[in-house]
């Protein structure tokens, strides 16, 4: 074929030199050459320049050793242009014949023409690099079988099904990788490549390995990602040379105990498997990743029960742009990218179902929590609501364990029609500093884990009972019969207050205080006898030695605001330890010992205090971009640990001085003295931050700001000022003037000094201004858009990150070099042009923002990631109060705790 092609092609080629007038041998007939290598796969005609050198054979062509040629080419033209080589590329060393510079609508790369190799290229003497990627090839070239010294054979991106026996007798072959193609088997000569050091065959379909694959004694890594392996030969612990081992997303169930042998293995990549059980050299290897797989589970061909998977069961891991999933009656087992499993049993739905999900960022009126509760996590909101399931679906919540846990338990906290309840849990531990709280969930609706004090529960029946504190073995409630008519839940909670923070808040050195108690019920408000309540004395006092006209009974019935001294009014009957009283209808009892008179005041203070968490406010700014601000609330506790990780990146001013908060307090940040906040987002409001603080959750934003002051003349310095409650009205006042107010109302807190440094001449205007894009639009509007003006925004933060992050996007290595190369004195218009081609690329398709903060996460850019989603909240929030207003969809149920939180009725163990 290339006998009869070649003639006509090269005169038409020279004929189209000669009528350029480029008809010397010089310089200029090489527009492309540069030193040795000689590239034309970035421009059209690629074929027909070659084509012409061929016929002028200029001087320069006999030195070429590196070419690179397009196949979007004419398959016939292609196939002549390649049939030249031998002869006027003799001493050619590296040839690379790639597809995929061009792409198709939906932005994927198009593979090449290249189906075949000319049988003539096997006289390539001196080649040790063959690149075919991204073309058409279903079989491998016979003439590449020849090419005794090829060290490097590239065939990714291609249709290949099998590999020939032959590819084994290459002597030199060092790297071959054959990814993304529809490999079944591997040829046992395979083992014959004594010389290979690299091996990827990832993104295949293989099933099995042969034992030969044993025989690469050199191998250093090999890559077998993304097949259907289900075991490995026993041989692969004979790869003594073998460095690095990647395994990851295959159904492997078991592998060979001597892998661990290997003695200079220094990775092992096993994620995403099926392995229920691994020898202990390997589980506790350093060396081995392990997430994703059942350790620990039961085998598949056990028989089913509640929580564990039948045979027709299968596990999901989801992506984290996946915010559904389908469940079918088999049951499944599903690992969410937010740290949350589920599994379904078979049986658990009669027909299948999508499931969705969404992680809500705590507020005060989605959490509901008791004065003495501390949230440990996010809000989970599993879909549909109220759907209820055949059988239990097992739920597990990852959150890391509070410090203080005497006398505390954790349990998930759910809502039930207009009511929140907490569900038996139990804890599963996952490493010294991450549980699992574990529970059963009949059907789905809002989930959160909770620390609260240890709650005893009982049914009271009207023949009477006994409740007692396992936590304080001294309380006691006790029932006589015909307190109830009908059965009735009652629970009880016991606070312990140490009694040096008493002595210190009333200035007396022998105050003495009882545990708290909080009696709750269901029914009637009131008993029909009355229930007698037995507490502890106060500590260090006794029945036989105290004053009684020092000793009070304080009450509190929600939502007062002070105690109430009752002892008058009851009777209180005193022994050696204890003192007991009646009562006919619940709420909080506290007993004091005090010389004061007017307690009440005093026992809201102490209450208060038992509820106060001492932090302190930071305010740092990124070395490498000041006008990113890390805004943080820590517990004092922490504030040394955290700064010490933060001040390689961040650098600022000392944090403030020790502020006292509530669990669940609202707060917001002001950016003050000429500086704004440079974004729309949905916890911004009127320029201000809001914050709610959360003592075992991080409180830090990341937020970027702005000034109208200019810059060039000299460096803004401004401040953050962080005051109490949500965002009022009438904004407050600067700082100055609010730190002058003194009182229990007042609203400063802190305040702490933002520079922006001045901007030098040559950075002129801000990055963005005068940009002119075509409007563009990222994503759909149920999930939220990244409109233009977003993705200028994101473009502005990543900085000397953003090869990193498009890498991470899936763009090429080489277009990032082409980018930084066309754009190179412009770092804006580099990141700028990134960003947006690959927009354009994305536009329509599903999980476009998903892939955004996936790649900006993985290239430790955390804070726009969390910007991004930030974005996306607040264009769903208007997306459905538009449609609300519009009468297109039913206005949806309030969210939960819309109204004011009670404390919550534990479930019964």
């Amino acid at each position: 074929m290339a006998a009869t092609v070649e003639g006509p092609e090269l005169e038409a080629a020279a004929a189209a030199g000669d009528a350029s007038g480029d008809s010397d041998a010089g310089s200029r007939a090489l527009p492309f050459l540069g030193g040795n290598r000689l590239s034309l796969d970035l421009y059209p005609g690629g074929c027909q320049q070659l084509l012409h050198l061929c016929v002028q054979q200029p001087l320069q062509l006999l030195q070429v050793e590196f070419l690179r040629l397009s196949t979007h080419e004419d398959p016939q033209l292609l196939e002549a242009t390649l049939a030249q080589l031998p002869q006027s590329l003799s001493c050619l060393r590296s040839l690379v014949l790639k597809g995929g510079q061009r792409r198709d609508t939906l932005g994927a790369c198009l593979r090449g023409a290249l189906t075949n190799l000319p049988a003539g290229l096997s006289g390539l003497a001196h080649l040790a690099h063959l690149d075919l990627s991204f073309n058409s090839l279903e079989t491998l070239p016979a003439c590449v079988l020849q090419m005794r010294g090829l060290g490097a054979l590239l065939l990714s991106h291609n249709c290949l099904s099998e590999l020939p026996e032959a590819l084994g007798a290459l002597p030199a072959l060092t790297f071959l990788t054959v990814t993304h193609n529809r490999l079944q088997t591997l040829p046992p000569a395979l083992g014959a490549l004594s010389t290979l050091q690299r091996l990827d065959l990832s993104q295949n379909l293989l099933d099995t390995l042969p034992p030969e694959i044993g025989g690469l004694g050199s191998l250093l890594e090999l890559n077998l990602a993304s097949n259907r392996l289900q075991s490995l030969p026993a041989s692969l612990a004979g790869l003594r040379s073998l460095r690095l081992l990647v395994l990851h997303s295959n159904l492997l169930a078991s592998v060979p105990a001597d892998l661990a042998r290997l003695p200079l293995l220094t990775r092992l990549d096993l994620r995403d498997n099926q392995l229920r059980d691994l020898p202990p050299e390997l589980l506790d290897a350093p060396f081995v990743r392990l997430q994703g797989n059942p350790l620990g589970e039961a085998s598949p061909d056990a028989p089913s029960s509640p929580g564990r998977l039948g045979p027709s069961g299968s596990n999901l891991l989801l992506a984290p742009s996946s915010l559904s999933f389908p469940v079918t009656p088999r049951g499944c087992s599903v690992t969410l990218a937010c740290g949350i499993r589920l599994q379904f049993p078979a049986g658990a739905t009669a027909t299948p179902i999508t499931i969705r999900y969404r992680l809500l960022l705590p507020e005060p009126g989605l959490v509901p929590l008791g004065p003495h509760d501390a949230l440990l996590s996010h809000v989970l909101e599993l879909q549909p609501h109220g759907v209820a399931f055949q059988q239990d679906v097992g739920l597990w919540l990852l959150f890391t364990p509070p410090r203080a846990r005497r006398c505390r338990e954790v349990v998930v906290r759910t809502r039930n029609d207009n009511s929140w309840g907490d569900l038996e849990t139990y804890l599963e531990e996952e490493a010294p500093q991450r549980l699992w709280a574990h529970c059963q969930v009949p059907h789905f609706s809002w989930f959160l884990v909770v620390s609260r004090p240890v709650s005893n529960a009982c049914l009271v029946p009207p023949e009477g009972t006994l409740l007692c504190s396992s936590g304080h073995p001294g309380v006691k409630v006790i029932f006589p019969p015909g307190a109830t008519e009908e059965p009735r839940r009652v629970s009880m909670q016991v606070v312990r207050m140490a009694g040096r923070e008493l002595q210190a808040l009333l200035g007396e050195p022998e105050a003495a205080v009882s545990p708290l108690l909080c009696l709750s019920q269901s029914g009637p408000p009131s008993f029909l006898r009355p229930v007698t309540v037995q507490l502890p004395l106060p500590s260090g006092i006794t029945g036989l030695s105290l004053d009684r006209s020092r000793l009070h009974l304080l009450y509190w019935a929600p939502p007062a605001a002070t105690w109430d001294d009752i002892t008058a009014q009851v009777v209180l009957e005193l022994t050696h330890l204890y003192a007991r009283f009646q009562v006919t209808h619940f709420s909080w009892y506290w007993l004091w010992y005090t010389t004061k008179n007017c307690v009440g005041g005093l026992a809201r203070k102490a209450w208060e205090r038992l509820r106060l968490h001492r932090v302190n406010l930071i305010a740092l700014q990124r070395r490498r971009d000041p006008e990113q601000v890390l805004l943080q609330c820590l517990p004092r506790n922490k504030v040394d640990a955290t700064l010490r990780r933060l001040l390689e990146r961040y650098r600022g001013p000392e944090p403030s001085d020790t502020v006292e908060m509530f669990e669940g307090e609202e707060f917001f940040a002001a950016f003050e003295r000429g500086i704004d906040v440079d974004a729309d987002r949905p916890d911004c409001v009127e320029g201000r931050i809001c914050f709610v603080f959360y003592s075992h959750l991080k409180n830090v934003k990341e937020v970027y700001v702005t000034t109208t002051l200019d810059r060039e003349a000299q460096a803004v310095r401004g401040q953050v000022s962080f005051y109490r409650g949500a965002v009022p009205v009438q904004v407050p006042e600067e700082a100055e003037a609010a730190r002058q107010r003194k009182g229990a109302d007042a609203l400063w807190m802190a305040t702490l000094p933002i520079k922006l440094p001045r901007l030098r001449g040559s950075e002129g205007p801000r990055r963005g201004a005068g940009l002119s894009l075509a409007p563009l639009n990222l994503g759909d509007a149920e999930t939220g858009f990244l409109t233009q003006s977003n993705l200028l925004s994101v473009a502005g933060r990543l900085g000397l990150d953003w090869p990193a992050v498009a890498l991470h996007l899936g763009v090429s290595y080489r277009e990032v070099q082409r980018i930084r190369h066309e754009f190179r004195d412009d770092l804006d218009e580099q990141i700028r042009h990134m960003l947006f081609s690959w927009a354009e690329r994305q536009a329509g398709q599903p999980g476009a923002v998903g892939l955004l903060v996936q790649a900006l996460e993985q290239s430790d850019r955390q804070d726009v990631a969390e910007e991004v989603r930030a974005v996306l909240e607040l264009g769903r929030r208007k997306y459905q109060d538009g449609i609300r207003r519009t009468g297109l969809v039913p206005k949806d149920p309030a969210l939960p705790g819309s109204s004011a939180p009670q404390p919550p009725e534990p479930a019964q163990a």
